[in-house]
């Protein structure tokens, strides 16, 4: 299909564009910007006036549920959502069931993903058998498959010897290792931030220091073994300190926070509210005060959605009994412009951190809009206001604390590889 798009704000953050420009796509690729290709006829022609065309958003971490949890969400479900959110790249920890650590789950998943002909989803393997902590994975195969790095999930090694064996072997053949920070023992089996509120709540806490005690063994093994880690969804001040420091320093490491953790805090948990129920917890004011200042700095590289459907019998229970998760794909731009907003963030800089610097992170060639790249595309309208409500999400997951917000940021038309995958109806 060749698209012409015309009249819109074109922001391409990784090369340097914001400014009104037509974008002519063929044959699944840029075909070019600003003036017309020769001979270019297009099969439509939109019409952005008013909008923003921007690289289609590129998520670190997308639980689609399949395989084994489609109660809670299908891959048709939240693929959907992605498209209705403008994300055109998914990245899904390994967390499945059975664990993504065969080469057959991971290569059903992309052919399941292929056929849907929507967002491009990039599997992350299981950097352990069965997520146990024991015995390493195929990770060559694994990688042949389709993966691109390899995590644990909300699963820590609790043998150190494994995860040093593990960045040993990730370092040799250059694949890069997603971990999320969080001590085996310390807070292990916590729903909520340690402090004030969880004491007068009676509820079992989880300290920053199951954070900050992960992120010193990880820099320990990564100054031995050399290997490329990505710390997923930050969650604190002390941490993120630790985090600078050994970027200081040198060492091969990217870090991103969940789009929730940018402007949610413990308070927000009420009264035992199970919708703001997350791993890892809200944490105080002044962590979502040292995320929002490291997101400006750029010490932190991308902000991701952490989208975790879960379903209402898991959902709507006590506080301490409810499943932790929330959706996530639909809010993910909204929410970046809201924090763009309220942190005077030019608007270039805010979509960077779910474009090209989220690409950059994952090691693929997405996020930005040059002559000849992948034409993956959203358009929305910046002024355009909704309400988030569960009707309004087209994710099988309708738990989110935002319900109720009054968001800013409308997608109108999602694009992939060339081709026009949604479209909001006109009413």
């Amino acid at each position: 299909m060749k698209l012409h798009i015309k009249n819109g704000r074109l922001i391409d953050p990784a090369n340097g564009i914001d400014a009104t420009h037509d974008i002519y796509i063929d044959n699944g690729r840029v075909a070019a910007i600003g003036a017309a290709p020769a001979g270019f006829v297009a099969d439509r022609v939109i019409d952005a006036s008013h909008l923003v065309v921007a690289p289609g958003l590129v998520d670190l971490s997308a639980r689609l549920r399949e395989p084994g949890y489609e109660y809670k969400a299908t891959l048709e479900s939240e693929m959907q959502a992605a498209m209705q959110g403008g994300v055109t790249t998914l990245v899904c920890p390994p967390d499945t069931d059975p664990v993504l650590d065969e080469p057959g789950l991971v290569e059903m998943l992309k052919h399941r993903a292929r056929g849907l002909h929507q967002a491009h989803v990039h599997p992350l393997g299981a950097l352990t058998m069965g997520l146990k902590g024991k015995a390493l994975t195929e990770m060559a195969e694994l990688t042949e498959a389709g993966c691109i790095g390899f995590a644990q999930a909300e699963e820590p090694i609790e043998d150190t010897t494994v995860l040093l064996r593990a960045l040993q072997y990730a370092r040799t053949f250059d694949y890069t290792v997603w971990l999320r920070p969080q001590d085996a023992h310390i807070g292990r089996g916590g729903i909520a931030h340690s402090g004030a509120l969880a004491s007068r709540l009676g509820l079992s806490g989880v300290p920053v220091m199951s954070e900050t005690i992960a992120l010193h063994t990880i820099f320990e093994l990564v100054r031995a073994t050399g290997a490329r880690v990505h710390l997923c969804r930050m969650s604190s001040a002390a941490g993120l300190e630790l985090v600078r420091a050994a970027k200081k320093e040198g060492l091969p490491i990217t870090c991103d926070v969940g789009v929730h953790h940018i402007h949610m805090t413990d308070a927000d948990i009420g009264f035992f509210d199970s919708n703001a129920r997350v791993t890892p917890p809200f944490r105080s004011q002044r962590d979502r005060a040292a995320i929002q200042a490291g997101l400006a700095d750029g010490l932190i590289d991308a902000i991701c959605s952490d989208h975790t459907p879960v379903d209402d019998d898991e959902k709507l229970l006590p506080f301490g009994e409810a499943s932790p998760g929330a959706t996530g794909l639909e809010l993910l731009l909204s929410l970046t412009l809201k924090w763009a907003e309220d942190q005077r963030m030019p608007l270039s800089a805010a979509l960077a951190k779910v474009s090209c610097d989220a690409a950059r992170v994952a090691g693929l060639a997405g996020g930005q809009l040059g002559v000849g790249a992948v034409a993956d595309i959203v358009l929305f309208d910046p002024a355009a206001r909704w309400t988030v409500a569960p009707a309004a999400l087209a994710s099988q997951g309708k738990h989110t604390p935002f319900i109720g917000y009054e968001l800013a940021g409308r997608v109108m038309a999602t694009v992939v590889a060339g081709q026009l995958a949604w479209e909001r109806a006109a009413r």
